[in-house]
């Protein structure tokens, strides 16, 4: 699993000069959605109180667009975004001419976020990852922060805190660490 830390986003995101690819890579950083319901999203789904509805998924087969329910019943979910993206996602909405509630606010496919990953990475000298370790930075991100795994699992759409346990698991060993530590120094000096 290959991932990237903040600075190594910031610096990928600084490369992208396209605002409608800069924009989904934003979304795929800081909310841990899948790549299809990145591009599935559409401006319903943007709610006021700075979440996002993620109950459909995209893809592209065959020529055909499909847009179907998400990956497990667990991922029709409400993901809160700070506030900075909630601003980014209507400033774009309000730039694209006459978009309707119920159009893809991302007009493009996988294929072309592979293609810009690339390209922006090695502007920005930082390594490639795949756009699916876009997710798996975000909890990544959400780990080190100290997150409770169920928070982070219910997030990221998971059908059972298992999951996420068995794809992020070996990231906690320092945790351990960290919790002794705190352990030691909650217990009263001793003379």
């Amino acid at each position: 699993m290959n991932i990237w830390t903040v600075d190594e986003f910031e610096k990928f995101i600084a490369a992208e000069d396209k605002p409608a690819s800069k924009l989904a890579f934003e979304i795929l950083f800081w909310t841990g959605m899948r790549s299809g319901e990145l591009l599935a999203l559409t401006p319903a789904d943007i709610l006021p109180d700075k979440s996002i509805v993620i109950n459909k998924s995209f893809t592209r087969l065959d020529g055909k667009d499909i847009v179907s329910p998400p990956k497990t019943p667990k991922g029709n979910r409400t993901v809160t975004i700070p506030e900075f993206l909630y601003n980014e996602i209507y400033e774009y909405m309000n730039s694209v001419y006459e978009i309707q509630a119920d159009e893809r606010i991302f007009y493009f496919t996988k294929h072309h976020l592979n293609t810009e990953m690339k390209r922006c990475a090695e502007i920005a000298g930082v390594k490639n990852i795949r756009v699916h370790d876009i997710r798996h930075s975000h909890a990544s991100m959400l780990i080190e922060k100290g997150y409770n795994i169920l928070i982070i699992s219910e997030r990221l759409g998971h059908e059972n805190v298992e999951t996420t346990l068995n794809t992020y698991g070996h990231l906690y060993p320092n945790k351990h660490r960290e919790l002794a530590d705190e352990l030691e120094n909650m217990r009263p000096e001793i003379d």
